[in-house]
């Protein structure tokens, strides 16, 4: 699985790419907000810090509109993937991006005949929002159980890409349902590395190494 991160703040970015395990970057208007500056700054310089993908988000919500935007976002680097909203005007813009070789990501997505739709359109990739949906009541893991089973009954080629990502737990479930990627906030990720006892463990090993008889010229130093 693909780890993403959701982000548009340039040290986090910066941070995770030095970790050396994200796959690529997704942004929204949100994200850019709370980021500050400007996007025709940050989104350059988060495509140059990432080889991997980068989606990036029109603001435009009729096809023609979307169309546009899409072209001068694809045109930032060839990493980006333009992220779409999965409503009318939006799954035609897919269609048309996609017919121009764009990639696209189709965002805000809740239901999974919204999903099956984008597949047909040619998205390259699925965002269900699984948080937003808890939020409401729901359970976000089974709708990208649901988009996983349809994509599978048909041979679709977009890729299951989970977002709005709560809690570790919800990349455990990602993982563990077959998601090609799953986009998550920079704590979140940071906390995919932690367990009480991995630093329990290590403590101990730590000190019970303090007694051991040093090793000269070996691998552990003088």
């Amino acid at each position: 699985m693909k780890i993403f991160l959701d982000s548009a703040r340039l040290d986090e970015v910066r941070q995770a790419v030095d970790w050396g395990i994200i796959n690529g970057v997704t942004t929204n208007p949100s994200h850019v907000k709370t980021a500050g500056g400007n996007p025709s700054e940050i989104y350059p310089e988060i495509c140059r810090l990432v080889s991997g993908p980068v989606s990036i988000e029109t603001i435009a919500t009729d096809a023609e509109g979307i169309l546009r935007e899409g072209r001068a976002l694809a045109a930032i680097s060839d990493n980006v993937i333009v992220k779409v909203p999965v409503i009318r005007e939006g799954i035609k813009a897919i269609g048309m991006l996609s017919a121009e070789g764009i990639s696209t990501n189709a965002t805000i997505a809740f239901t999974p005949l919204q999903a099956l739709l984008a597949a047909k359109a040619g998205a390259t990739y699925i965002s269900p929002f699984l948080g937003r949906l808890d939020s409401a009541g729901q359970q976000g893991v089974e709708l990208a159980k649901q988009i996983r089973t349809i994509y599978n009954n048909y041979g679709f080629k977009t890729q299951l890409l989970t977002a709005a990502i709560r809690h570790p737990d919800h990349v455990l479930q990602s993982a563990l349902i077959g998601a090609d990627a799953c986009t998550m906030a920079f704590p979140i990720l940071a906390d995919l590395y932690n367990h009480h006892l991995t630093d329990q463990v290590l403590h101990q090993f730590l000190s019970d190494w303090e007694e051991v008889p040093k090793w000269k010229g070996g691998p552990y130093g003088d």
